[in-house]
């Protein structure tokens, strides 16, 4: 059984990050009063953002009274507009090494590209057009967090782009991300392959708990792994 679909995470998989997306969310929330350190938000980057600003606040506000829709809603806006900002002024975007090329090695053998993000689709539209990925055909489907009732770990983003793919069987998709809730995604869908990269928010050591098949700290190693006489 050959692998038809193989799904990317974006910030810190395929497109490099520099931290910035953490800073900005650590800004949000500071502009409402939560001073939350760096390392408290990395291991939370995969989430989906209203999620992940949740996530936050239980474990910085004492008043759980005051965490209400509203406050996270207001936190979410100013995160998504600074994002936007960021990525539209963006000098220096660009793929992580070896990405852009794995992705079209991929599809040049007749496999589909997913990409899936923790972003809403505003700002994942301006990370591609930065990159100009559509017009250089890089992925065949793209689902973000907010096209979705749940975002990852839910497998709903994946189970969409497999209905687009025409797969019904989860053992020919393979997951790439570099974040516990990449893996716990890949995971809850059935995916052949759940592919944890080093090139973000997580170490080696940090991912094994997590029990993904492999870990990688080059992502062309992904044309390798699935590629394996084994997975025919």
């Amino acid at each position: 059984m050959s692998i038809k679909l193989v799904v990317f995470d974006m910030a810190g998989t395929t497109v490099a990050d520099e931290n910035g997306v953490t800073a900005i969310f650590k800004t949000a929330m500071a502009k409402y009063g939560y001073n939350v350190a760096i390392e408290q938000i990395n291991p939370i980057m995969g989430y989906e953002k209203k999620v992940a600003i949740e996530k936050m606040l239980l474990e910085n506000e004492a008043d759980k009274s005051k965490i209400t829709g509203e406050l996270i809603g207001n936190i979410h806006r100013d995160f998504v507009q600074s994002m936007v900002q960021y990525y539209k002024d963006a000098t220096d975007l660009k793929p992580l090494p070896n990405a852009e090329e794995t992705m079209l090695a991929l599809r040049s053998e007749g496999k589909k590209i997913g990409i899936n993000t923790g972003f809403s689709r505003e700002i994942a539209e301006n990370i591609i057009t930065k990159l100009r990925w559509r017009e250089r055909g890089m992925f065949d489907y793209m689902v973000c967090s907010d096209e979705v009732l749940q975002g990852r770990p839910d497998p709903a983003m994946i189970s969409i782009m497999m209905q687009q793919a025409g797969i019904t069987d989860p053992k020919e998709v393979a997951k790439v991300g570099d974040t516990e809730v990449d893996i716990r995604e890949g995971q809850n869908v059935g995916c052949r392959y759940v592919i944890a990269v080093t090139t973000g928010a997580f170490t080696k050591e940090q991912l094994q708990p997590y029990h993904p098949t492999h870990i990688i700290d080059d992502i062309a190693d992904v044309q390798k792994i699935i590629n394996e006489p084994h997975a025919a």
